[in-house]
């Protein structure tokens, strides 16, 4: 799948079959961040991590994001939530 696919499937009732950590995007960019927070909270893994990150940033708590980069090994991001939105989605559909 591509980013564009990956957007594409945003219009669908329910996500693809994709990790947790996708399935967090997904739900994410629906505006479920409820949905998408419990998907990044059952995966374990530092790419789990990322992507709960990021949630914590958009949410925003700063101190619980910066909390959640450190787990996932990752600087904090601060540029524009969409760009780091976009750039987990290649990152994980690269995995």
């Amino acid at each position: 799948m591509t980013l564009d696919g990956f957007r594409a499937s945003v219009g669908e009732d329910v996500p693809p079959p994709l990790s947790l950590a996708l399935q967090a995007l997904w739900w994410d960019a629906k505006g479920d961040w409820d949905k998408a927070h419990a998907c990044a909270q059952a995966d374990p893994g530092p790419l789990g991590a990322a992507v709960h990150a990021y949630l914590h940033r958009k949410e925003p708590d700063i101190s619980n994001a910066r909390y959640w980069y450190n787990r996932a090994g990752r600087t904090p991001a601060s540029g524009a939530l969409e760009q780091e939105w976009a750039a987990l989605v290649d990152e994980l559909l690269a995995d």
